[in-house]
């Protein structure tokens, strides 16, 4: 008896290479599929600017690497005892102003030096609600500001397709061999409604589903449906019954993995999880012959791997099997 229907991802062509180096931005969902691709050594850079959730928040952080825009003491402004700027998650706020464009500002040079050698982009749109102020300036976050100063509505097809458009252009001329892949978050946006959120996602997938029958080297991978399709069922959600749980990111990295890693570089995917295991193992005996053995069976594998894959950064386990 078959009790749910599964489907497997369109298999991506170029596909991605472990000596590729990875930025990530978008919604929190981002961070899920981060720290997957950090855990197997892949270089990686995740949200410069915080987590973003609307594609106009996403795509003006990803002109302000690629332009090297910095930000200045005019842009920030003061509430609750926190410097913020419009642009930025609240994570990147400080109490002291000149600490705060410090932060922004190094977040923006270090976007700016990975994705000119960047050879994938990640992209995760999280909601086409944008909230707008200061004559219609998309706000990446509201930083806790009454609802009354914003202006909240749904981005139109067009608007998001013209956009991306745009940074795609400037994007061939800033890194000519970079490639995109677009996804939509599987997260539910239920403070904006069932229906409302359901129109948004529709918008998003429909903006995407323009943008890469437009450009060259642009992709989506289906994320958004491989929870809310595939595996349905609120078994797979936390208990807040918005954020898809453990089982259900990993489900969607593997799918991710099989769909869009090259088999090369996921052949030593199962022995990255041995050593990630072994290193979060605490002994009960440390003196001990048998942990000796542990200690020296893991080395060995960290000293093969690291002469296999020249590129990959094993200083860290190197240091922790000899200690």
């Amino acid at each position: 008896m078959q009790f749910r229907l599964e489907f497997e991802p369109k298999a991506l062509s170029p596909k991605i290479n472990i000596a590729d180096d990875i930025m990530l931005l978008g919604s929190c969902f981002t961070e899920h599929m981060n720290d997957k691709l950090s855990q197997c050594k892949f270089n990686t850079l995740q949200n410069p600017h915080g987590v973003l959730f609307n594609p106009i928040s996403i795509s003006n952080a990803i002109k302000s690497y690629s332009t090297f825009s910095l930000v200045d003491h005019a842009d920030l402004f003061f509430h609750q005892g926190i410097w913020n700027h419009w642009s930025f998650h609240s994570s990147r706020s400080k109490t002291d102003a000149d600490q705060t464009i410090a932060c922004m500002n190094n977040n923006i040079s270090a976007g700016n030096i990975f994705l000119q050698k960047a050879g994938w982009l990640i992209i995760t749109f999280g909601a086409a609600f944008v909230y707008e102020i200061n004559q219609n300036y998309t706000v990446a976050n509201c930083h806790k500001m009454p609802d009354h100063i914003f202006n909240k509505r749904m981005l139109q097809i067009d608007e998001i397709v013209d956009n991306y458009t745009s940074l795609i252009g400037d994007l061939k001329l800033f890194n000519p061999g970079l490639k995109i892949i677009f996804t939509v978050s599987p997260v539910r946006h239920s403070r904006d409604g069932f229906v409302e959120n359901n129109r948004s996602k529709s918008v998003l997938l429909l903006s995407i589903e323009r943008i890469i029958s437009e450009h060259a080297n642009t992709f989506y991978f289906p994320s958004y449906e491989l929870v809310i399709d595939d595996l349905r069922d609120y078994r797979f959600y936390a208990e807040d019954m918005v954020h898809p749980n453990y089982l259900a990111t990993q489900y969607v990295w593997e799918k991710f993995a099989a769909s869009s890693i090259d088999g090369k570089s996921r052949e030593i995917f199962k022995e990255l999880e041995q050593i990630n295991n072994a290193v979060k193992h605490r002994p009960l005996h440390p003196n001990s012959d048998e942990h000796k053995k542990f200690i020296a069976k893991f080395s060995s594998l960290v000293e093969s791997l690291s002469i296999r894959f020249p590129s990959l950064n094993f200083d860290f386990e190197k240091q922790f099997f000899t200690n």
